[in-house]
C-alpha cells in the first residue's frame, strides 16, 4: 500500500534505472525502497562480503559491477559513501568521464549539501542531497522505517520538486535545507542521536554496577517518557536536580561516580553544565539556588581542593574535582553514528582509495534486512576537554547565557 497516496501520477518521477555506489547499510535501502516505488535497480558496487550479502538480500538479482559501470547503467546513481571520501569519489568519476549529462547524482551525506558534487555538475549531472534522518541497521526493517522518515533536502531549486517527489515516494518527508546550513544541520542530529546512544550506554553500566539486574527494563520507561515529554515541550521538561537547584545531590553524584567510574565524571559535569545553562535561561532554575550548584559544577578550586560549599548542603564534596569535561567526537550515519548517524555505525562502508580514478571499492552507507527471494516489503500503514559553564546567576551576562546550537536529530 502506498504510504503517501495523495502524490498525483504527473507529480512522480519518470521511471528510472537506479544503481548504487556504495553497498553498505544506507544505499540498498534506498535502492529497495525506490524499487517498490517502481524504478529498477540495475547495477551496484560493492567489494566486502557484508556489501556483497546486503546486495543480494536488499536487491537480488542486482549485479555487483565497478562504480564506473555503475554510472554507466543507472539513470539515478545513489552515492552512499563515507563523507570523507565523496569529495575524492566524485572527482574521479568526473575525471575519468564516467558521469553522463543530464544523470541524477544523489549523495545521503547529512555534512555536504550539493556544492561536493560540483565536478560531475559542470559534466552535465543532476546533482542533489537527501539525507535520511535515522539510523540504520543493515535489515529489511530499515525500508519499512522510511516511512514518514524525514530527509534532509538540498538542491538547485529547478530540481527541489524531482527530489522532493524521490523522497516521497520513498516513504519519507522532505525538509527542506539551504546549503549553507548543512554543517549545522548534521551537527544538531548527531547531538540529538549519535550522543543519546553514549549517555544511554554509560547510564546502563552504571545501573549494572549498582545491582539493577535489567538495566534496559529500567530505563525503557523513563527515557521514552522523557524522550516524549521533550519532544514536545522542550526545555520544560526538564526535571532533576539540576533543574532544582540541588547541589547537595548532585555533589554526592559526583562523588560517587569518581568512586565507582571516574570516566563518567567530565561527561556528568559538561551535561550538567549545559542543563544549568538552560535551566536558567528558562527560568526553570531559581537564581538564590543556583550559585551553590554552580560552584559544585565549576570544577577543581585554585587550591587543588574540592570547589564550592556543596558538602554544607547534605552531599559529599568531590574529594579529588576533575579537570575537564569529555569531549564528543563527531559521529555519522550515518548519525553515521553515522554512526549518524546512530548507534549502530551508520555507514559501516568500505573507503574507496584515494585515486584519481574511482575503483570498486565498496562504499557502504546504511541498510536492511529482507528476505532474498522476495525483497523488501513496505508496511501498509505507513583528555577531555572542558564543556561550556553556566553563567552565574550575580554576572552581568547571566540573562543571556551562550547556550550554543540546539535542534533536532537520524
Amino acid at each position: 500500500m502506498n504510504p503517501h497516496p495523495s502524490l498525483e501520477a504527473q507529480d512522480r518521477p519518470a521511471r528510472l534505472t537506479v544503481g548504487v555506489v556504495g553497498a553498505g547499510r544506507v544505499g540498498p535501502a534506498l535502492a529497495a525502497s525506490l524499487q517498490l516505488a517502481g524504478h529498477r535497480p540495475v547495477a551496484v558496487s560493492g567489494v566486502s562480503d557484508a556489501s556483497v550479502r546486503r546486495a543480494a538480500d536488499l536487491l537480488p538479482g542486482v549485479p555487483l559491477v565497478p562504480p564506473a559501470e555503475v554510472l554507466a547503467r543507472a539513470d539515478l546513481v545513489l552515492l552512499t559513501v563515507p563523507d570523507d571520501a565523496l569529495a575524492d569519489l566524485v572527482h574521479g568519476l568526473a575525471e575519468t568521464g564516467a558521469v553522463r549529462p543530464g544523470q541524477l547524482l544523489v549523495h545521503t551525506s547529512g555534512r555536504f549539501g550539493t556544492a561536493v558534487l560540483e565536478p560531475a555538475t559542470r559534466a552535465g549531472a543532476l546533482p542533489l542531497a537527501l539525507h535520511p534522518a535515522m539510523t540504520f541497521t543493515g535489515t529489511s526493517v530499515d525500508v519499512q522505517r522510511l516511512a514518514g522518515c524525514a530527509f534532509g533536502v538540498t538542491a538547485p531549486e529547478e530540481l527541489r520538486m524531482a527530489a522532493e517527489a524521490l523522497v516521497i515516494e520513498m516513504g519519507g518527508e522532505p525538509e527542506w535545507i539551504a546549503e549553507s546550513a548543512r554543517p549545522l544541520y548534521h551537527a544538531a542530529l548527531s547531538i540529538g542521536a549519535n550522543y543519546l546512544v553514549t549517555l544511554v550506554a554509560q547510564a546502563m553500566e552504571l545501573l549494572t554496577k549498582a545491582g539493577v539486574r535489567a538495566p534496559d527494563r529500567m530505563l525503557g520507561p523513563l527515557l521514552g517518557a522523557a524522550l516524549d515529554n521533550a519532544l514536545r515541550s522542550g526545555d520544560a521538561a526538564l526535571t532533576g536536580p539540576v533543574a532544582r537547584g540541588d547541589a547537595g545531590t548532585v555533589a554526592a553524584h559526583v562523588a560517587e561516580l569518581r568512586k565507582h567510574a571516574p570516566q563518567a565524571v567530565a561527561g556528568y559535569l559538561a551535561m550538567a553544565r549545559t542543563t544549568a545553562d538552560r535551566a536558567l535561561t528558562h527560568g526553570l532554575l531559581k537564581p538564590e539556588l543556583a550559585a551553590e550548584l554552580l560552584d559544585v559544577l565549576a570544577g577543581p578550586a585554585p587550591d587543588g581542593g574540592a570547589a564550592g560549599p556543596a558538602a554544607s548542603s547534605g552531599g559529599q564534596a568531590p574529594s579529588d574535582p576533575p579537570s575537564g569535561t569529555e569531549g564528543e567526537a563527531e559521529a555519522q550515519g550515518d548519525p553515521e553514528p553515522e554512526g549518524e548517524e546512530g548507534g549502530e555505525r551508520d555507514r559501516d562502508r568500505d573507503r574507496p582509495e584515494r585515486a584519481e580514478r574511482p575503483t570498486d571499492a565498496d562504499h557502504p552507507d546504511r541498510s536492511v534486512d529482507t528476505d532474498p527471494a522476495s525483497g523488501p516489503t513496505r508496511p501498509e500503514s505507513t583528555g577531555p576537554s572542558e564543556g561550556p559553564r553556566p553563567t552565574r546567576p550575580d554576572s552581568p551576562d547571566s540573562a543571556s547565557p551562550d547556550l550554543g546550537p540546539h535542534g533536532g536529530d537520524a
